[in-house]
């Protein structure tokens, strides 16, 4: 039994699901392609493909046989490269201002991706211009007297998005991640004493999540890729967004099989429409901050009292308990806070922080949303009950450093990824992508609703 399927194991048995199970898991696919002294490869195509498995298995209770899983190593990495083109070009997924920067006594990661926490970091270092004419250099002058911790906790206290670069060391010695070590990779837990829900049968060469309703209020990475894989495996997946909100470009990649709808909670009927949509749903994924929903009165302990027998999946940046519970983060910038940049720049031997080739933290954690979301789906149907789950990039990095290092030479590995895209209907434009990485030996995963913008489906199933 090699790594992967070690880490597979380990994973199925974190989520108490039944180990025959495994034997009808398979993964192939040799060396890793991408430049990293991390397991990546490892982690997307342990996520995957337990995401898959767990779908098979809620299948397997309806009647539905997909049959044996497959996930090869090189196409989960492509898969996690969220490569895309519209029209024939990739667009940009970083604004011109978001990057690294020194300070005073080190260096902090800026996200300024988003108009108002560009606008926020700026107003912080006192540059009253213009953004469209603020430069790197300028931003880089106005840092030269902040201390990066000092920066990084000013931005916090702002509700912006900043995080200081530390070495390992340095955040194991960090409150938060003290926290993080005392909480599992995935935390599922019964919030309800609902009854078992008969999600129906299905025909036996059907999608295996064909009939599963899922809600999806997610905007950044990680939740949209758990919506997505789910649609994937045939589920109905309506995406939330709000108006007021802003999106990124992957929208039109990680839209794939969902209706898209506007909703907003703030408004006089915006609460009515989502517990209408509630009322039917059986998964309720979101990335709000801690306690955001909450105070929304969508909290999970809400939903299970709407809907009893809700699966509720919760994704966070930082985790739900020590001091950094509520702060916002992305992918980017916990790499930076829990000391991947420094790593892996010393690692490759460059005078220079790096960033993992892929957003590994945003993918693995939206494959472990998926798998705990079906995990908790598939006791629900057993045991009943209404369930809790809650990943976040803070465990889901700290569990890739415990799948140790490698040795890597750091060149540049030929994914051929324009070779394995596909092309897919769109309502962004012409769009290839990545397929999924996961395969079923009796059923294809597939996409069967267009990506669209928001707003252009109604809140109706």
């Amino acid at each position: 039994m090699d790594n992967v399927k070690l880490v597979a194991r380990d994973l199925w048995n974190l989520a108490g699901l039944p180990t025959d199970a495994l034997r009808h898991l398979e993964f192939t696919g040799e060396s890793p392609l991408l430049p990293t002294s991390f397991h990546v490869a490892l982690a997307a195509q342990a996520t995957i493909g337990t995401a898959a498995l767990a779908a098979a298995e809620i299948g397997g209770l309806r009647g539905a046989h997909p049959g044996r899983v497959t996930v090869d190593k090189h196409d989960a990495e492509r898969e996690c490269t969220g490569y895309f083109t519209l029209n024939g070009h990739m667009p940009d997924i970083w604004a011109p201002l978001s990057g690294l920067y020194p300070c005073a006594d080190g260096h902090v990661r800026i996200h300024a991706n988003f108009d108002h926490h560009r606008d926020g970091a700026l107003r912080l270092l006192g540059i009253n211009k213009d953004p469209a004419s603020v430069s790197k250099e300028q931003i880089t002058a106005a840092l030269a007297c902040w201390d990066a911790i000092a920066f990084e906790t000013a931005a916090a206290d702002a509700g912006l998005v900043v995080a200081a670069a530390r070495t390992f060391r340095e955040w194991d010695q960090h409150p938060q991640a003290a926290a993080i070590r005392e909480q599992p990779l995935i935390s599922m837990t019964r919030i309800g004493s609902a009854k078992p829900i008969d999600n129906g049968r299905v025909p036996s060469a059907a999608p295996p999540l064909s009939g599963v309703r899922v809600l999806d209020l997610t905007r950044i990475l990680a939740g949209p890729v758990c919506g997505r894989t789910l649609a994937a495996y045939g589920a109905d997946v309506m995406l939330v967004n709000s108006p007021n909100l802003p999106n990124i470009e992957a929208i039109a990649e990680t839209s794939r099989g969902k209706r898209s709808v506007l909703l907003d909670l703030k408004t006089s009927d915006g609460p009515d429409l989502l517990r209408n949509l509630l009322a039917d749903a059986h998964v309720f994924i979101q990335g709000y901050r801690p306690g955001g929903l909450a105070a929304l009165a969508f909290g999970a302990d809400d939903l299970a009292e709407m809907r009893p027998g809700i699966v509720v999946v919760s994704l966070s940046a930082y985790g739900n308990q020590g001091p950094w519970a509520t702060r916002k983060g992305f992918d980017s910038l916990v790499q930076t806070a829990t000391g991947f940049n420094h790593a892996e720049g010393e690692a490759a031997g460059v005078a220079r922080l790096q960033a993992l080739p892929v957003q590994i933290l945003d993918y693995a954690s939206g494959f472990l949303m998926t798998f705990g979301a079906l995990a908790a789906l598939r006791h629900q149907m057993t045991e009943g009950g209404s369930w809790h789950v809650e990943v976040s990039l803070a465990q889901t990095a700290w569990w890739l450093r415990q799948l140790g290092r490698i040795d890597w030479s750091f060149s540049s590995a030929d994914l051929a990824l324009k070779a394995h895209a596909v092309a897919y209907p769109s309502g962004f434009g012409a769009m290839t992508a990545m397929p999924h990485a996961a395969g079923f030996s009796r059923v294809t995963p597939a996409w069967k609703i267009p990506s669209e913008p928001p707003g252009r489906h109604p809140p109706v199933w």
